[in-house]
């Protein structure tokens, strides 16, 4: 090939394509509307020498050695262990997810073993052999009263949807627990955070000859005449003007402040159980080598979510619903897309459309290269 690879995105769908494709002997431009590398996983230190990520904390977990091993080849990388507490009415602050210790708080109960609490969870469980729903799936499993209370205002407050209009999978992807395990991604064997942040990891991974990264730079179908292919990361809905109609996403308004008098504790996000607007808040110094410069003053960002029309258009979570009605929209995206696949692919959370976890990005995003490459072949 003469001409180059387009690649618009510079999170880690476009990182990944364009580090395979250049180990390949393909030139790679990458462009970003962003004037930074690291899309959503993007990080920096602020003025209290902490490390915040501005998107939101982002935390790696998972199952695939394959990736994680990929990945370790751009940075180094530390064990983290992640927890999480939801605060609860009572002021108490309990493990999430739910667990014996959760349940203990909850119900004012004395188990000691994970049988009991087993037994209480089917004693107020509401069975249900096949939901249909997120709230008919829960109760299922925990009952009405854990439900309202850890699941409930956070749906309504992240989604602006009851647990009755969402897929059950929204919250499969949290487990639930009956011994006294309380950390968050415990079935995941791997867990680790780099050393000096995501943006050096971003830095490594597009320091190649062949690729050449501009920012504050948005797609224009105009540029695809100057390529010979292009893997895109934009809003699916977005590139084809919105023809079959808006892809809905979530999005988070950011609210940081800076304490000095900081306890320590052995978790970084709290989550709230009440029906305000705020949905969880991170300590930054509680992750590994966030305190980068010693200055005395801590960084804590609580979370408030609202539609992305209403944040400048910061697409961060795809809504699934219990009625796929917005996979329905995506699906004709998908059917015109599928007509320009020799020439462009859509790639990445907001190109499919799909709430991925950084593993499962990569790991797409690595088959996705491979794919291409050997086609080519």
């Amino acid at each position: 090939m003469t001409k180059p690879v387009l690649i618009v995105g510079a999170g880690f769908s476009g990182a990944v394509h364009a580090r395979l494709l250049a180990e390949a002997g393909y030139h790679i431009d990458v462009i970003d509307v962003r004037p930074h590398i690291g899309g959503n996983a993007y990080d920096h230190v602020d003025a209290n020498g902490i490390r915040v990520h501005a998107y939101g904390p982002h935390l790696f977990h998972t199952k695939n050695r394959q990736v994680a091993a990929w990945l370790r080849g751009f940075g180094d990388f530390v064990d983290y262990t992640h927890k999480v507490r939801a605060l609860l009415p009572s002021g108490d602050l309990a493990p999430l997810p739910i667990n014996l210790d959760t349940v203990n708080l909850v119900f004012g109960t004395a188990y000691t073993t994970a049988e009991q609490v087993a037994t209480h969870l089917a004693r107020v469980a509401v069975p249900n052999p096949a939901p249909a729903n997120a709230a008919e799936y829960l109760y299922a499993q925990i009952g009405r009263e854990l439900t309202d209370l850890f699941f409930r205002p956070y749906t309504k407050k992240m989604w602006q949807f009851d647990l009755e209009d969402m897929a059950s999978s929204v919250v499969k992807r949290i487990p639930l627990r009956t011994d006294r395990t309380d950390t968050y991604f415990a079935d995941d064997e791997l867990q680790m955070m780099p050393r000096e942040g995501y943006t050096a990891v971003f830095a490594r991974l597009f320091d190649h000859p062949g690729i050449s990264v501009t920012l504050q730079t948005g797609f224009d179908h105009s540029m695809l005449g100057d390529y010979s292919f292009c893997f895109n990361a934009m809003p699916i809905d977005a590139y084809f003007d919105y023809a079959e109609g808006e892809l809905p996403y979530r999005s988070i308004r950011f609210h940081t402040r800076t304490i000095t008098d900081a306890p320590p504790q052995d978790w970084s996000v709290t989550n709230y159980t009440d029906t305000g607007n705020l949905t969880r808040e991170t300590r930054w110094d509680c992750l590994p080598h966030h305190i980068v410069t010693e200055t005395g003053r801590r960084t804590i960002t609580a979370e408030e979510p609202c539609d992305y029309r209403d944040n400048n258009r910061e697409r961060y979570y795809p809504v699934k619903t219990a009625d796929n009605r917005f996979q329905g929209i995506y699906a004709k995206y998908q059917k015109l897309s599928d007509e320009l696949s020799s020439k462009l692919a859509f790639i990445g959370r907001c190109g499919t459309y799909q709430y991925l976890d950084m593993d499962q990005v990569i790991n797409q995003s690595l088959a996705s290269a491979r794919r291409w490459l050997a086609s080519r072949s």
